[in-house]
């Protein structure tokens, strides 16, 4: 009895897993080869390269292959940024980044030094550090910031108006949504430290900036010319400056978007500009308005130029 019970389960069980396999081969698909357990990974790379080779679709085209060791660095690479100067200071690399600020802050002729004052309230500064990275998570560069310590100021005392639009998220998938219908290229640009390009029209001072104060100076302050990321005014007096400098070269604001501008010639091509903090998208019917653009805005500004729009607003753009 015992005999015979046991006889029907193993059955069963061959049944079940010949019904299993049937099922596992009928749901691969007909194009999918069987590969060895000794396979090698450049072995598969070629059977993979000559399938696409053969046929290749969007969704079949193979990018990039990566080796297992690639993969489990990515998921365990972690980034540690320094929290303060002393950290920053041992490593060439945020010295480097430091230095670059501040050649950047000299050039745009952001400050100058002066005698402290009396009557007049000095404030701190700070250096802040980001590491910036690929989209694929490798280091792209290291960023030194020198920040002002704005939360010292003061509304209607120290400084009056603060607000700056922003591109909307709307606007931009709008712009994006027309370039496509259109086949129209967009294009991106990054301003350089965007912020130190705000002309002030308070009196700011502020210290030195730590391990970098002048030789036989150390007691004088710098009075800011033009703003400082940090300060409260900084937004609104960048968005003021970029607008008029879109002004005189005859680009209009939109109606209902501020952070949008448009500009036409005689031979009914567009150019469409949206501006987003330092970053700016830009799309245009005529490859003359698009070289005429980018010349006239580095020509004016210290700026990235980013080729062709492929991430932004947290976006893929193929």
């Amino acid at each position: 009895m015992n005999q015979n019970h046991l006889s029907l389960n193993l059955k069963e069980d061959e049944v079940e897993g010949e019904n299993s396999e049937e099922h596992s081969t009928a749901a691969q698909p007909d194009n999918v080869e069987h590969c060895h357990p000794n396979s090698t990974v450049g072995e598969l790379a070629k059977n993979i390269d000559s399938d696409n080779s053969q046929q290749s679709t969007p969704s079949s085209t193979l990018v990039k292959l990566k080796t297992l060791e690639d993969i489990y660095a990515r998921c365990h690479m972690c980034i540690i940024e320094p929290e303060n100067y002393q950290e920053a200071f041992g490593d060439k690399a945020w010295q480097e980044a430091m230095k670059e600020e501040l050649e950047m802050i000299e050039k745009n002729n952001t400050w100058e030094l002066v005698e402290r004052s009396i009557d007049k309230p000095v404030i701190g500064v700070k250096w802040v550090y980001k590491t910036k990275l690929h989209l694929d998570g490798t280091i792209q560069k290291h960023k030194a910031r020198l920040v002002a310590k704005g939360y010292a100021k003061k509304s209607g005392i120290d400084y009056n108006e603060t607000f700056a639009p922003v591109a909307r998220l709307d606007t931009i998938q709008t712009l994006i949504a027309l370039a496509a219908q259109k086949g129209w290229k967009l294009f991106q640009l990054d301003v350089k430290s965007a912020f130190l390009n705000g002309v002030l029209k308070e009196e700011v001072y502020v210290e030195q900036p730590k391990g970098f104060k002048v030789k036989n100076a150390g007691h004088k302050v710098y009075k800011l010319r033009k703003a400082l990321y940090g300060l409260k005014q900084a937004p609104r007096a960048w968005y003021s400056e970029i607008d008029a400098y879109l002004f005189i070269c005859k680009f209009k604001m939109s109606t209902s978007e501020t952070t949008l501008y448009t500009r036409s010639d005689l031979e009914g091509n567009l150019i469409i500009v949206s501006i987003y903090i330092d970053d700016i998208v830009y799309t245009s019917s005529s490859e003359r308005l698009l070289s005429e653009f980018k010349r006239e805005m580095m020509q004016r500004y210290k700026m990235s130029d980013l080729g062709l729009l492929h991430h932004f607003f947290g976006m893929g753009i193929l």
